[in-house]
């Protein structure tokens, strides 16, 4: 059985933030909101949580895994960006996108896919999993909770989330009711931008 926290989506309380953050460190995987829909996420070093949010998902193999960030200071370590690439990222986060970039060496196999060597980065614009975020220090492992047979479906309400996912994940954090439509996915792995994914991101800055 998970438990629920009702956390506030402008001032999270600080007690419930951490003891989310100890969850996963502990193994948890967690449901928490972003600025489209929720998401489903783990630690980065945690094999056996990933396989779980694999299960929940029904993920086929290579499927891009998303780092969700506190900010851009992380992106050297994960990532390799050009100076046109991380202007593009800069001038539009935090916001609904995801960022396919080339994976650096650092990155556990794994989390890569398994032809490109790819790994998404997005900065959410939401207080509560930025709250998340600082407090752990690293970014979150995270993909957008879809589930099976509703994939151009972000969940949206964590009621009807915890009916259905409540013996699957660990915790489920209710901040408000959000948007269904999940972020624009942006390939910056090559000099032009290329859009994967028209979501809740306007395409213009990258066309």
């Amino acid at each position: 059985m998970s438990q629920f926290f009702y956390i506030h989506s402008e001032n999270p309380q600080v007690r419930l933030i951490n003891q989310a953050v100890e969850i996963l460190r502990n193994g948890g995987v967690i449901v928490y909101p972003t600025d489209s829909g929720y998401a489903l996420g783990c630690m980065i070093g945690d094999k056996h949580a990933m396989d779980r949010i694999v299960q929940i998902r029904q993920l086929p193999e290579g499927h891009n895994f998303t780092l969700v960030c506190s900010d851009l200071s992380e992106l050297s370590n994960y990532s390799l960006v050009t100076n046109s690439a991380y202007r593009l990222i800069k001038n539009n986060t935090p916001g609904r996108y995801t960022f396919i970039l080339t994976a650096t060496k650092e990155l556990p196999r794994r989390l890569m896919t398994s032809k490109r060597k790819t790994i998404g980065i997005r900065v959410p614009d939401n207080q509560i999993a930025l709250d998340l975020l600082k407090a752990l220090g690293e970014p979150i492992l995270s993909c957008s909770l879809m589930l099976p047979n509703e994939e151009h479906i972000t969940q949206s309400d964590p009621e009807e989330i915890r009916d259905r996912l409540e013996h699957q994940v660990d915790l489920i954090i209710h901040g408000g009711y959000l948007g269904q439509e999940p972020t624009t996915v942006v390939d910056l792995t090559t000099e032009t931008p290329v859009i994967l994914r028209e979501g809740s991101g306007s395409v213009a800055p990258f066309i």
